[in-house]
């Protein structure tokens, strides 16, 4: 299995991320038989990279043969792609290519497809935000891709040849608009198989506050589709910092021999959930103000959280301050 952590380059702030990602990656993932880890792509804009926000993994079985999907908003190097004129495109052509080699992807099992650049311009900066996928599922909105026919056609056939049946849920953009989409976060969500075949979607409040998307999905699960089941959190926070169901966790799809060879320190237990909350309680602030970020003692209460965390789920040293 192979890692690599998304260089984020497009902002600033997001692109000192890498190196503890990589870090951190590397000490949950840490049995060399098992796993292999790569250096971020180059840090330059023709490889712009976020990860697996535009990235998909499509197979019948999670340990069977499958097909990988990336989704790209533009090409560094080849004019005939078109690109959106009012916000940036985060993901290269290039960078998804690059990616499929360090892992030693063949064409086979690769979907390249472009995200359609009027929807970058109403806010789609990533693919998770207008689309999602699980199994042999995917569930887009009508406007997510360039060229959809093309190709939701040549993900049916490269599944199709790798043992799968691929199906895709379109959502109309009569009943949900892009900016409803966007507003809601109806496809940063998470698509979850459950023991009887069946689907579930979960989903934040917001969906079920906008009447458009709510009325979609009561009419999905009412279908005969493979989602069956929605069901809703408030995720207030996480969002108001721009993250939705899909931002909470990374989906790592192991069999039975990789699972044994994690980091045990990470495998989520009862005792550890009660660990965890009993140090959220005694390390997270309530409020904070701007004249807090002055504060020398601040740097020093975040350090100490992180450098008791890394000893809760025995990762080492892997932020720099723990380093120097």
């Amino acid at each position: 299995m192979h890692f690599t952590a998304a260089n984020l380059n497009c902002k600033f702030h997001r692109s000192i991320e890498h190196p503890t990602t990589s870090r951190v990656l590397a000490a949950m993932f840490n049995d060399e038989r098992h796993f292999a880890h790569h250096a971020a792509l180059p840090a330059v804009s023709q490889f712009g990279d976020e990860g697996a926000a535009n990235h998909t993994r499509f197979c019948k079985d999670y340990g069977d043969a499958g097909v990988e999907f990336f989704v790209f908003g533009r090409s560094a190097f080849d004019s005939r792609f078109p690109a959106p004129q009012r916000y940036p495109a985060r993901q290269t052509l290039e960078a998804c290519q690059a990616v499929a080699r360090l892992h030693g992807l063949s064409e086979a099992g690769v979907v390249y497809a472009q995200q359609n650049p009027a929807v970058i311009d109403q806010g789609v900066f990533h693919n998770d935000v207008i689309s999602v996928g699980n199994g042999e599922v995917l569930f887009h909105h009508e406007d997510a891709f360039l060229d959809t026919e093309k190709v939701l056609a040549e993900l049916h056939d490269k599944l199709g040849r790798r043992g799968g049946r691929f199906r895709a849920i379109c959502v109309p953009r009569d009943q949900v608009a892009v900016e409803d989409a966007v507003k809601s976060y109806l496809f940063n969500s998470q698509l979850l198989s459950k023991a009887d075949g069946s689907m579930l979607l979960v989903v934040p409040e917001e969906c079920r506050n906008n009447p458009r998307v709510w009325n979609y999905l009561d009419q999905l699960t009412g279908d005969d589709g493979p989602i069956r089941e929605v069901k809703v959190f408030d995720l207030k926070q996480s969002m108001q910092n721009g993250g939705g169901p899909a931002c909470l966790r990374l989906r790592v799809a192991l069999q039975e021999r990789e699972l044994a060879a994690v980091n045990p320190g990470v495998i989520m237990s009862a005792g550890l959930y009660d660990t965890l909350v009993a140090w959220v309680d005694r390390h997270y602030r309530d409020r904070l103000s701007e004249t807090d970020l002055a504060d020398p003692q601040l740097l020093l209460e975040c350090r100490t959280a992180l450098d008791e965390l890394t000893q809760i789920l025995k990762l080492g040293s892997v932020y720099s301050f723990q380093l120097d």
